[in-house]
């Protein structure tokens, strides 16, 4: 199901919908096992790199996917890693695009 998810596209959120809960969002997480789901609220990964200037360049393409998805992560830079952190702030929870991001950056690793 990782590569369906990474396949999609993600799908702007203009709010009034819920957040994933239970079974659904159980089906999702299943889907990235590399990331925690936080509290049933967001997604996080941290990344390790050899170096500094890796970690800066894993941030660069996850910026780059970002723009190109419309959905913006939280990063953190730091020397040999990178952390990501992604909910859909509209609804202040998860939605399907966030684990469609989380699939594609596990693509750019």
């Amino acid at each position: 199901m990782t590569e369906q998810l990474a396949d999609k596209k993600c799908v702007p959120c203009r709010g009034g919908v819920p957040p994933l809960k239970g079974a659904e969002l159980e089906k999702l997480r299943r889907a990235v096992p590399h990331w925690t789901v936080v509290n049933a609220h967001h997604l996080q990964r941290e990344f390790k790199f050899q170096d500094f200037k890796q970690a800066l360049d894993f941030v660069n393409r996850v910026g780059a996917l970002a723009e190109e998805q419309g959905h913006h992560p939280d990063i953190l830079l730091a020397w040999g890693k990178a952390a990501i952190t992604l909910w859909t702030h509209k609804i202040d929870g998860l939605t399907e695009s966030d684990f469609i991001m989380a699939a594609k950056i596990d693509r750019l690793v």
